[in-house]
């Protein structure tokens, strides 16, 4: 699995190549992050209402993505969450959904999701 300019190779036989930009790897990555119940938001203050309305390319804000050496992925996402919910349980919770969104959605191999709380959103506090 090769990076070149164009993106990242995960497919070349008798038919082609198959490449995917790093661009579609972070909306993968953004959109699997806000799913999670206690994300508000990504970093950048794009929340799901502002995705709805602008488009689905503003889901990679807050999120990197490297590729390593070895063509795997490491991702970096900056979330906000809601007050009131644990930390440690919905950033766990955004690691496994973004390895597996991306994991199965491009059959990229994910070294590592690391996440970033970025703010506490009071506004949507836990009841």
């Amino acid at each position: 699995m090769a990076e070149d300019r164009k993106g990242l190779k995960i497919k070349e036989d008798g038919l082609g190549e198959v490449q995917i930009a790093e661009e579609v790897i972070t909306i993968i990555a953004g959109l699997a992050a806000t799913e999670v119940e206690g994300v508000c938001s990504m970093g950048g203050n794009i929340t799901k209402e502002l995705v709805s309305r602008l488009g689905m390319k503003n889901l990679s804000k807050g999120v990197r993505v490297e590729v390593t050496e070895e063509g795997k992925i490491e991702v970096f996402v900056t979330i906000n969450i809601a007050y009131g919910y644990a930390i440690p349980a919905v950033s766990g919770n955004v690691q496994e959904k973004v390895k597996a969104a991306i994991e199965n959605m491009t059959g990229l191999e994910v070294s590592g999701v690391n996440v970033r709380i970025a703010d506490v959103d009071m506004k949507s506090a836990v009841e």
